[in-house]
């Protein structure tokens, strides 16, 4: 399926027939709070619970949710693993943010300007998309030039980057911010709030489907 280009918004489509999980703990209904994944795809480690965020940072709502999401990530039990998954849509001033992403996750830089990056997009209106423009930003926040030029434009990246969006086409993105749980289910949900709260509902359905706990 083709990537949505215009929309930053998750749109989730219907689905499901309506059915619904009638344990209380768990339950949700198909198409309306969560869309299954048809196939559902492989994840990394069969121990865990993989949840993945995908995002871009050039969306203003993945900018916005991000310290909320981030503060729940933080809270996920132990079986969980959270991931966050930058896309491209296909275009290329959104494949240099998330070139930008890999290459200070690799630095060792992200922790310190990822929200940074955001508020220099959308706050102070700096071209980030821009390979230059993101270079002199990044140097002035303190980052190693040369490890920063080293790393932007390697194969390891690129091969991330590529990754993501392969895995944006297998679990039918059609907007971000988008939460997969288990590459099985797709979070609906009328807000933030509510989008995070049906997550960990769904984390349970799995969580139940796949090791027989509550």
């Amino acid at each position: 399926m083709a990537l949505n280009r215009r929309h930053f918004v998750a749109t989730f489509l219907a689905l499901g027939t309506g059915l619904t999980v009638t344990n209380p703990v768990f339950a949700q209904t198909a198409g309306k709070d969560y869309t299954p994944i048809t196939p559902a795809q492989p994840t990394d480690d069969p121990a865990k619970i993989e949840v993945l965020e995908f995002f871009s940072y050039g969306c203003p709502h993945c900018h916005d949710f991000h310290p909320i999401i981030s503060a729940w990530a933080a809270k996920l039990p132990a079986d969980v693993v959270f991931k966050r998954v930058p896309i491209t849509f296909g275009r290329a001033a959104w494949a240099n943010i998330a070139k930008l992403y890999y290459t200070l996750e690799t630095t060792g830089d992200l922790a310190k300007l990822d929200m940074d990056v955001f508020k220099a997009i959308h706050n102070e209106r700096i071209n980030l998309f821009d390979e230059k423009a993101l270079t002199e930003w990044v140097i002035k926040k303190g980052v190693d030039p040369k490890k920063f030029a080293d790393t932007f434009n390697s194969f390891g990246v690129m091969s991330k980057v590529k990754r993501g969006d392969q895995l944006a086409q297998g679990h039918k993105i059609q907007g971000v911010p988008a939460i997969s749980i288990e590459g099985k289910y797709l979070v609906g949900g009328k807000d933030f709030t509510d989008q995070l709260g049906i997550a960990d509902k769904l984390i349970a359905k799995v969580r139940s489907e796949k090791f027989g706990k509550k």
